[in-house]
């Protein structure tokens, strides 16, 4: 999209923010409607995705948890843009982090030590980041994939960044945390992105074979930062729980894929409990394993 084609957009980008939540959610039915009953995004994608994560479930199964994801993209895809205006009093209200979240980074603050969260595209991980960052002492970074379009990559940028929370460009994650070990901080991977296969760890995921980055483990045994599991669970429509809890609290004692083994075993499990909210239309399973016979 062009500079000029942005900044048309932008204003009706604000309107639907500003919203009140039974317009806004009445606006994502229709946004449903027309993406998954008109258009048809990515449907085979995620049909496959879940016929290949759930291979005991019926078609009619499938499809049930298919229809209510696409009811949830639309609702996250909005919730997204909501960040551009929401309050801090609703961004607490919508999104909360249950008392043993608050009680673990309490003592980690209180210790003075750093961490470093994993989670997953599972429930609402943007306001997540901006919860933690009106509750929580700790300065919050977040790791992204800048977009390739400057105009949107700056939106979303500011929209991040609106209550505290600071982001790394993934490039730069490593030489930034080394800078900022001084400071107390949490760093936030979300670790089930699809890394390029070579050099990845494999492991079996929703009864798939699946490459994970290394990244998030080596990072935390090089920097030796507890290293904690969020789960950001949907309550009801619009309504947020972020849960926390330690994986490993001495990364450098571990071996060799314990932490990316742990994490990925935490994420399948949350995704088996309530699918409809992670992110299926990702092509997750685009690589294959490749195997080395020997002789």
């Amino acid at each position: 999209m062009s500079k000029i084609g942005f900044y048309i957009a932008l204003p009706l980008l604000y309107f639907i923010s500003i919203l009140p939540f039974s317009l806004f959610y009445l606006l994502s039915d229709l946004l449903y409607l027309l993406i998954y009953k008109v258009v048809g995004y990515r449907e085979k994608v995620v049909y496959e995705n879940l016929k290949n994560s759930f291979p005991e479930k019926s078609h009619k199964e499938l499809k049930e948890i298919e229809e209510q994801f696409f009811h949830y993209l639309c609702d996250l895809v909005l919730e997204t843009l909501k960040t551009l205006t929401i309050s801090k009093k609703e961004a607490l209200r919508r999104c909360a982090f249950n008392e043993n979240a608050i009680a673990i980074f309490k003592q980690l603050n209180d210790e003075k030590k750093s961490c470093i969260l994993v989670m997953g595209h599972f429930g609402n991980w943007e306001w997540a980041g901006s919860s933690f960052s009106l509750l929580n002492s700790q300065q919050l970074y977040v790791i992204y994939h800048p977009l390739s379009n400057k105009y949107f990559d700056t939106l979303m940028y500011n929209m991040r960044s609106r209550f505290g929370t600071k982001l790394y460009a993934m490039k730069d994650t490593m030489r930034e945390m080394i800078r900022n070990r001084h400071e107390i901080n949490a760093t936030a991977f979300i670790a089930d992105q699809t890394p390029s296969p070579e050099g990845a760890y494999w492991t079996t995921f929703l009864n798939q074979d699946t490459p994970v980055f290394w990244g998030t483990e080596k990072i935390a045994q090089k920097l030796n930062y507890p290293v904690l599991y969020a789960t950001v669970n949907r309550k009801k429509r619009g309504y947020y729980e972020v849960n926390v809890e330690y994986l490993v609290k001495n990364p450098k004692d571990t071996n060799e894929g314990e932490i990316s083994e742990l994490h990925t075993r935490k994420l399948e499990k949350d995704i088996i409990a309530q699918p409809e909210i992670w992110l299926w239309s990702h092509r997750r399973w685009k690589y294959k394993r490749t195997l080395t016979i020997q002789n």
